[in-house]
């Protein structure tokens, strides 16, 4: 295991030991770390190309992200700190496990009332399954990425394909 320093804009140091990788995604890496006592995602941006979504300043629409969906009321983790120099994000640790992992279909309605007050908000999430947790039977959206509401990426066109057995889930899975 590896210490990952980050140094943050209040220019405090959180120290920070990463205990492993969580996941990669279009825009960066996530991986489980702790002070010893409670554990967060430290968030690394990286900047390898990605054929189907063209990102301007990936630190600056992180925190853009965040407080867009903080204003609407989206459940996420808390975004703790961020250190821009080093493209790094420190979020709250929401523990569970995927919708992708779980493929459970129950969580649907819980994702479709994430959708009303997104709609109205003009947005849309990315609704792929690696991006929700189930904590204590509650659904959490743990990215902080969205975009303006388009009707071919919402999550009744799009993102519902990836939360069953459906074709387009199982060619992920066999892909990936």
């Amino acid at each position: 295991m590896r210490r990952l320093y980050v140094k943050c804009n209040s220019y405090r140091t959180f120290g920070k030991r990463v205990i492993k990788l969580l996941g990669k995604g279009k825009g960066g890496y996530s991986y489980l770390a702790s002070d010893g006592t409670n554990q967060y995602v430290l968030k690394q941006i990286h900047h390898e190309p990605c054929s189907y979504y063209q990102f301007g300043d990936k630190i600056q629409s992180e925190l853009n992200d965040y407080n867009r969906l903080k204003k609407i009321g989206i459940t996420m983790p808390k975004m703790l700190d961020i250190d821009i120099e080093n493209e790094r994000i420190l979020k709250e640790y929401i523990e569970g496990d995927t919708i992708f992992d779980m493929v459970k279909s129950e969580y649907v309605e819980q994702v479709k009332a994430m959708c009303k007050l997104l709609y109205v908000n003009n947005t849309n999430i990315d609704y792929f399954p690696t991006n929700f947790v189930v904590q204590n039977e509650a659904l959490y959206y743990i990215d902080y990425e969205c975009n303006d509401y388009m009707e071919e990426w919402n999550f009744e066109n799009w993102g519902i394909k990836y939360w069953s057995k459906t074709p387009e889930f199982i060619e992920y899975v066999n892909k990936h």
